[in-house]
């Protein structure tokens, strides 16, 4: 196994592209060097005959997904070699049990949650059967469970025999199942290839997450850092109304099957709310009602004292800036620099403004000088960025986004963070992940969501520090979480690691 790891379009995905076959075949460019698959040069083969020995999971499973149900989707290659009706279900049966989605099986692809997808799409390529299996950003989507989980698989697959190339942000979490060799990229070149011990030292803790005790051992050796101050204070909302208030809400895509029952909660001014849960828990059903693409079926969803049956989608959206989990749902412009000023034309705003914002939201996303590319030929973290530059640059009171750092180095996610909640303009701050850590650094209050109920609602040092709780929630203890928790007493609140080296 090799771990590949590197900042949003360093090359990662590129290089993945040179050893599945999609480079030269389906993205032109100039190639140069060999590419040996089983010790034979690869460049007259069809596109087909590479697929049968190189399998690949795309960062983005909608790009992937072709089936309208998942069990057309998970046979569709199979299909394509022309195996057996039998040899095909047997295969895809065996697919969905090791990734633990049987119940997925005959459900629709469209209705599945973003993680779900992402299995379903892994499924699909475990089922060919391949020799060398690429990942790329497996774990983007999948809460922490759900990732644990499929490494497991993974270091199964890999001890049964097959090669796993795994692009990956979330270095912290794959090291756990041993990896081989890492390899760390930075714009287009290789800057580490070896074992794993020498990563430590080879990179920035700033540019790679790391466990918390190695960065803290790292950050007390230097100058203590200063953080920025949050713009956004919770004092804010004591004596305010609140933004927005859920009143009995219970909804269902069909009216055999609930996804959310009796929620009751407000978001108020200078609140910087984390809502984290398993995947399929309704986490993204529920924000979806805050901005009015969804209506309840029973109890309402009040915006500013209005109830959302009676608002639009575009009236909600001056107050909420909603960041959709897949970039691809958003993205549509020619341009990055049109794709930007789309939201804040449609609202009014004057030219001369409009050029502000987009600037402003460009460097707090760190894409200054992408503004004439097409959004959609970026990587996945970086159309990630600019599907939040778009709501930025709107300067909508709340900023809600869903999975913020899917796809994301850590470098970047940080700096786009500490840069939003610097901002003056929000009032408010709501984010969907699966990132205990992005709870811990940033989050005033935690919505534990499962099975379509709260399961939890108070500051991140009283829900986090609940593990049984979170076990049940699919959600698991980081190394940073227990860093804090066992520092707790001296500094009253959860700081991320680097603060932790001066306590």
């Amino acid at each position: 196994m090799l771990l590949l790891a590197g900042s949003s379009g360093c090359g990662k995905t590129t290089l993945a592209r040179c050893i599945n076959g999609l480079i030269p075949r389906s993205y032109k460019g100039e190639l140069s060097g060999r590419i040996l698959l089983h010790g034979q040069n690869a460049a007259g083969w069809p596109l087909a005959r590479i697929s049968q020995l190189v399998g690949t999971v795309l960062q983005d499973p909608e790009r992937q997904i072709l089936g309208t149900r998942v069990l057309n989707e998970v046979a569709f290659g199979l299909e394509n070699l022309g195996l057996p009706r039998v040899e095909i279900l047997e295969r895809v049966d065996r697919a969905v049990e090791h990734l633990g989605i049987s119940a997925l099986r005959d459900r629709e692809t469209h209705n599945l949650s973003g993680g779900e997808k992402q299995k379903v799409a892994l499924a699909g390529v475990l089922a060919m059967r391949p020799s060398l299996l690429i990942l790329d950003e497996p774990l983007a989507s999948l809460d922490p469970a759900s990732a644990q989980e499929a490494l497991a698989l993974v270091r199964r697959l890999i001890d049964e025999g097959m090669s796993v190339l795994m692009i990956e942000h979330r270095v912290e979490d794959v090291l756990r199942i041993h990896p081989d060799q890492v390899m760390f990229m930075s714009e287009g070149r290789v800057r580490y290839q070896g074992p794993v011990a020498g990563l430590e030292h080879a990179v920035d803790y700033r540019e790679v997450k790391l466990p918390a005790e190695m960065v803290i051992a790292r950050a007390a050796q230097e100058p203590q850092a200063q953080f920025p101050s949050p713009a956004i204070r919770r004092s804010l909302g004591l004596a305010r109304p609140p933004l927005v208030q859920f009143e009995g809400v219970r909804f269902g895509y069909d009216a055999a099957d609930s996804v959310l029952h009796d929620i009751n909660l407000e978001i108020r001014p200078g609140e910087v709310i984390a809502v984290l849960g398993p995947n399929g828990a309704g986490k993204t059903t529920l924000v979806k009602h805050a901005i009015g693409l969804l209506k309840p079926t029973a109890g309402r969803v009040l915006v500013q004292g209005r109830d959302t049956h009676e608002l639009s989608v575009a009236q909600v959206a001056s107050t909420l800036g909603y960041v959709f989990q897949s970039p691809s749902h958003m993205l549509f412009a020619p341009t990055v620099r049109e794709e930007l000023a789309f939201g804040p034309t449609n609202l009014g705003h004057t030219p001369d403004l409009i050029q502000q914002e987009v600037q402003e939201a460009l460097k707090i996303v760190n894409l200054t000088g992408l503004e004439a590319d097409p959004p959609l030929a970026l990587s996945f973290g970086q159309q990630k960025r600019v599907s939040i530059a778009a709501i930025l640059a709107m300067r909508s009171r709340i900023l809600v986004m869903d999975e913020p750092t899917a796809g994301q180095d850590f470098r970047n996610y940080m700096s786009f963070m500490d840069s939003i909640l610097a901002m003056p303009g929000f009032e408010a701050v709501l984010f969907i992940t699966h990132d205990v850590d992005l709870a811990v650094v940033y989050a005033t209050r935690v919505l534990l969501v499962s099975q379509g109920r709260i399961a939890a609602d108070g500051p991140p040092e009283e829900v986090l520090a609940d593990t049984g709780l979170l076990t049940r929630c699919r959600l698991v203890p980081t190394s940073l979480l227990h860093a804090n928790l066992e520092r707790l007493p001296r500094t009253g609140r959860f700081v991320r690691a680097e603060a932790l080296a001066r306590v």
